[in-house]
C-alpha cells in the first residue's frame, strides 16, 4: 500500500470539485478523485481548523464510532470500477477489527478528522498522474 495525503481540492469552471491526493513520502504522484461540493467542504474544514456550529456528517460518524468504543485506524482507497473509486474505513473496537465500505470522499473526511493515515492499494498507481504534469 502507498500512504497518501490531501494536497489540495480544486474546482473547475463547471463547478466540479476534485480532491488531489499525493504520495506522502515523495509527493511525486497524484491521485485525483472527483467529489461533490459538500464533500469538498467536509474535507477542507478540519484541515483549515474550521469548526462548524453543528456537527457535519463526518463529525457525527467520528463521534458515533468513538462512543461505541471504536478507534478509526486508517482508510484505504481500495479500487476503481466504472470510473468510481471505492474505499474502506478500518476501525478497531476492543481488538475487534471492523471494515466499513465507504465512498472515498467520506473516508477522507473522516481520516482528516481522526488524524489517521490514508492509503491506496499499490495497483491504483496506474490511475495516478505525475505531479510535474499537474498545476499544483
Amino acid at each position: 500500500m502507498i500512504e497518501l495525503k490531501v494536497k489540495k481540492i480544486t474546482v473547475d469552471f463547471s463547478g466540479n470539485f476534485t480532491v488531489l491526493l499525493v504520495d506522502k513520502e515523495q509527493e511525486k504522484m497524484v491521485l485525483p478523485i472527483a467529489i461533490g461540493a459538500l464533500e469538498a467542504q467536509n474535507i477542507v474544514m478540519p484541515i483549515n481548523g474550521v469548526v462548524p456550529p453543528r456537527p457535519m456528517t463526518p463529525d457525527l460518524l467520528k463521534t458515533a464510532i468513538e462512543k461505541l468504543g471504536g478507534v478509526v485506524e486508517k482508510v484505504i482507497i481500495t479500487s476503481i470500477k466504472n470510473n468510481t473509486y471505492y474505499a474502506e474505513i478500518h476501525i478497531n473496537q476492543n481488538n475487534n477489527p471492523i471494515v466499513l465500505d465507504a465512498r472515498p470522499s467520506d473516508a477522507i473526511a473522516l481520516a482528516v478528522r481522526c488524524h489517521v493515515p490514508i492509503f491506496m492499494n499499490r495497483w491504483l498507481v496506474e490511475f495516478t498522474y505525475d505531479v510535474s504534469d499537474m498545476k499544483l
